[in-house]
């Protein structure tokens, strides 16, 4: 009996998570209401609220996930060397791909910026510890520096459709942040 409730449990998460997902790909988070969503997922509001408090919750708990998912990935990597480096990155950008409309649904739709920020939080754990050498606020600066450029080509790079392959813009990525603006000679 628990098994079943726990498969319930389950749909009824994924039923109000996709529709929220539709949702956002149609309209600002800031339109959406709760009625929306259990109307998309055929799910009574106060099922709804048996799992979460409101929208903000629910899309708070769909970032959480990827979030949780993304660090399982970036903990699995160790980044001394550059070819590890781009290894790191296109498994990780592997892993958008394939997650890719929620990853393109958190990442340029109209869900605010809290997704970003908070995979910018997790790179920068990562890069500053490459980046120990540098003073504190010099690290905080590369890092914002860096992390923003490679976030707006992942964004590029899903609104293009995912063309090129992750190995690709990985390399793109890992050549941008090595060279710089020598990139471009």
């Amino acid at each position: 009996m628990s098994k079943n409730i726990d498969r319930r449990k389950k749909y009824t998460r994924m039923a109000l998570k996709d529709s929220l997902i539709q949702l956002l790909n149609k309209k600002a988070f800031s339109s959406i209401t709760v009625k929306e969503i259990c109307a998309i997922a055929d799910i009574n509001r106060s099922t709804f609220y048996t799992h979460y408090t409101d929208q903000f919750d629910l899309l708070y708990q769909i970032e959480e996930e990827i979030i949780e998912e993304m660090n399982r990935y970036l903990n699995e990597c160790s980044f001394v060397e550059e070819e590890e480096s781009i290894q790191m990155t296109e498994k990780l950008l592997e892993y958008i791909q394939n997650r890719k409309e929620i990853c393109q649904t958190l990442l340029l739709q109209n869900t605010g910026t809290s997704f970003e920020k908070r995979v910018m939080i997790i790179a920068r754990q990562f890069l500053l510890n490459k980046a120990i050498h540098l003073k504190s606020n010099e690290a905080n600066y590369f890092s914002t520096f860096i992390i923003s450029g490679a976030i707006h080509v992942i964004k590029e790079w899903l609104d293009m459709d995912t063309q090129e392959s992750p190995k690709q813009i990985a390399e793109m990525i890992t050549q941008f942040t090595n060279k710089g603006l020598l990139f471009i000679k």
